[in-house]
């Protein structure tokens, strides 16, 4: 068993470097291809690294890359991830951001297209892929993303409103340099890139699933084997047009989890009724993996 655990382990290990190497190309590709050539910002620490640059290219005898300033900007947010969330967490972040620099300098910039528009949604496109990517593999591309892990675990809340703000800044900042067209479509990007990202990263979509079983201790011990999850019983339910006894099972998943539930389901119970609600809030517990 530990031998395969440690098997496990080194798979898991090279699927994530070689997720942050697939995510240095796509977000290159997305700011070499299409930002720069769009002058369009990215959101977040990405986007204020465009942002520096853009204002120091003329300002003096010293001009760094936006490369170069991606990396310097993480930096201290790399010693808060090793102290706050953990050590293999900060390796591969680093591992992504590193990437991402050395890729965006080294790849050469191609201009397909300067229309904003296009250059607004396709590089939003590749990047909210590339990120979600990352995210489903179980690293993170550094900036926000260390602040926002950082700040719930501390306190429980999410970094939503300091993510809108900072965004906000960004978006704004387009349009005091390029013009205030430029603003809405650096906003437009932001949206698809978040959409994008939400479409490819599922772990935080939470879905309310009903089971309705005559099986329910084998349905239960399935699916919590198959995944860490509470599951409430109702006992006594009746089925309308058989009147036979059933049970009744509520448990919260995530999006990323679905799979892994319908094999449970037809493993333990293929004949049971199972309904699930979407988008769900929940309040109170609800585990989540360590990243």
């Amino acid at each position: 068993m530990d031998e395969l655990q440690k098997i496990w382990k080194r798979h898991q290990y090279v699927a994530r470097a070689s997720t942050a190497f697939i995510y240095g190309i796509l977000v290159s590709i997305a700011m070499n291809f299409f930002w720069t050539p769009g002058k369009i910002y990215s959101s977040g620490v990405t986007g204020l690294a465009q942002l520096i640059e853009t204002i120091t290219r003329n300002a003096g005898p010293i001009h760094l890359s936006t490369a170069l300033l991606l990396l310097i900007l993480n930096l201290p947010l790399f010693v808060i991830a090793w102290r706050n969330i953990g050590h293999r967490f900060t390796f591969f972040t680093f591992l992504a951001v590193i990437c991402s620099s050395i890729m965006i300098k080294s790849l050469k910039p191609i201009t397909l297209t300067t229309d904003p528009i296009i250059c607004a949604i396709f590089g939003a496109a590749i990047n909210g892929f590339g990120t979600g990517l990352a995210l489903k593999n179980g690293i993170s591309t550094g900036g926000l993303d260390i602040i926002g892990l950082t700040l719930r675990k501390k306190t429980g809340k999410s970094i939503g409103t300091i993510n809108m703000a900072f965004n906000a800044l960004i978006v704004l900042a387009a349009g005091a340099v390029y013009g205030w067209p430029y603003a809405f479509y650096s906003a437009l990007g932001i949206v698809i890139n978040a959409r994008v990202m939400d479409m490819v990263y599922t772990r935080q979509q939470k879905m309310q699933v009903m089971i309705v079983t005559n099986k329910p201790k084998s349905v239960v011990d399935c699916i919590q084997s198959h995944m860490r999850r509470g599951i409430t019983i109702v006992h006594g339910a009746e089925g309308a047009y058989h009147h036979d006894e059933k049970s009744i099972l509520f448990t919260v998943i995530s999006r990323y989890e679905q799979a892994e539930l319908k094999a449970a389901m037809e493993e333990s119970d293929p004949y049971a009724f199972v309904s699930i609600s979407e988008n769900v809030q929940i309040m109170g517990h609800f585990y989540e993996p360590e990243p």
